[in-house]
């Protein structure tokens, strides 16, 4: 069992930035490939990011456009999502989630068997 905390969420204007936080305790945090997903209201919930169990390797959707950086610290269990250039269209309930090393199908959220309870990010016009 894996136990996920997201923190750092918040209001910012349109332009600024944010860097969220995802705690894990439990099982080897190393085991893990993590991502970050974002529902907005009314939309299905969507891949934003994701790491490789070692940081090595790392994939973005399509929207991100260089604007966000995932990274991990294994030492501290804890993988991050900075956001840059954020836009009121970003504005969603952002949730990291685990799923077991072997699985490299990085934005299917089945894969994914633990998952965060979400922090809020709202962006400004």
């Amino acid at each position: 069992q894996v136990h996920l905390v997201e923190s750092g969420g918040g209001l910012v204007q349109a332009g600024g930035s944010l860097r969220l936080s995802c705690a894990a305790s439990g099982r080897a945090f190393s085991s893990y490939n993590m991502g970050w997903f974002r529902q907005a209201p009314g939309a299905e919930r969507a891949f934003v990011a994701h790491i490789d169990w070692s940081g090595s390797n790392t994939y973005y959707g399509d929207f991100v456009e260089g604007r966000f950086i995932v990274s991990r610290d294994n030492t501290e269990n804890t993988v991050y999502l900075q956001m840059n250039m954020l836009r009121p269209e970003d504005t969603a309930v952002y949730y990291c989630a685990a799923a077991p090393k072997y699985h490299t199908a990085y934005n299917v959220q089945q894969l994914y068997t633990f998952w965060g309870q979400g922090t809020q990010v709202t962006v400004s016009p």
